[in-house]
């Protein structure tokens, strides 16, 4: 089992940064891919990036640029920094793990947080 919970809770305004961070614990060796998505109410998990175990990204078209994840192994966290944020990233992010490759879809993930609100003003 693997138990992740974000942290980084924010509001901020149109064109400001924010940092959401996820810590993991448990059997986090049977990781292969971490990943942050989000949901808008409604509407299915959308993939916003992913990371490999061997550090391979991805990053979903409406955010390339503008957002970037990472991984610090020694201390079992994952990351997702966001710049110039813009009204319509304002939804729940999750952080979440999978036993597979490069998965993207949510259906691949087995492990998720509990998600935490991100509200951009403009």
């Amino acid at each position: 089992q693997v138990q992740l919970v974000e942290s980084g809770v924010g509001s901020v305004q149109a064109g400001e940064a924010l940092t959401l961070s996820c810590a993991a614990s448990g059997s986090t060796d049977i990781v292969n891919t971490w990943a942050w998505f989000r949901r808008a109410p409604g509407k299915e998990h959308q993939a916003v990036a992913t990371i490999t175990r061997d550090g391979e990204t991805t990053y979903a078209d409406s955010v390339q640029g503008r957002f970037t994840i990472s991984r610090d192994n020694a201390k079992n966290t994952l990351s997702l920094q966001m710049d110039s944020l813009k009204p319509e990233d304002t939804t729940i992010y999750y952080c979440a793990a999978s036993r597979l490759f490069n998965a993207l879809t949510p259906v691949n993930y087995r492990y998720w947080g509990q998600g935490t609100q991100v509200t951009v003003s403009s």
